[in-house]
């Protein structure tokens, strides 16, 4: 059975294929364009881009929206995580947290799933901290400067099993995976 990934970013794709592979499920990319409308909430945007996607024939599919929330920062950037990732990138949430004690924040994860037919939304969420400067090579967008809590290194720093064991997607993906097998 195949389950579309609708996504831009390839990082998603391998982390969604690594979660889902043992349910036998076969993993495909697929670039569909969805409008991401400004909303306030992770699942208004998934919700939306759902509807958008109804009436095409996409088979089994699966997209998701994730952010960051800083707490210091009234839980900016948010929804808005991709679009301040590419115009000031991380060092701009760097020089943004400068003389600002409080570096609590959390990732979430929203994804939604067109399956057989029945649509539905699972959640993800990994609380930690900013960093003081990026550091790692592996992982996306923030994960340089992201440091989950009772860990001492970035999502960037881990490899994709210990990162998919506790970050927000990884749960989500967990919680899509169950989904999935009660409809398989």
């Amino acid at each position: 059975m195949r389950l579309k990934i609708i996504t831009s970013n390839p990082g998603k794709v391998r982390e969604f294929h690594h979660a889902l592979g043992s349910l036998g499920l076969d993993i495909e990319h697929a670039n569909e364009n969805c409008d991401e409308i400004q909303a306030d909430t992770l699942e208004e945007v998934v919700l939306s881009c759902l509807a958008q996607l109804r009436f095409r024939e996409l088979g089994d599919y699966v997209l998701d929206d994730s952010g960051l929330f800083i707490n210091a920062l009234g839980g900016f950037p948010g929804v808005y995580s991709s679009y301040i990732f590419r115009t000031i990138g991380m060092n701009g949430i760097l020089k943004l947290l400068d003389n600002i004690n409080d570096r609590s924040a959390y990732f979430e994860c929203c994804i939604g799933c067109s399956f057989r037919g029945e649509e539905f939304v699972v959640w993800g969420r990994c609380d930690g901290s900013i960093g003081m400067h990026p550091s790692g090579t592996d992982g996306f967008g923030f994960d340089p400067i992201f440091i989950p809590s009772d860990y001492d290194e970035t999502f960037a720093e881990m490899s994709i099993d210990k990162k998919e064991a506790i970050s927000h997607r990884g749960r989500a993906i967990r919680e899509l995976a169950i989904a999935l097998e009660e409809k398989i």
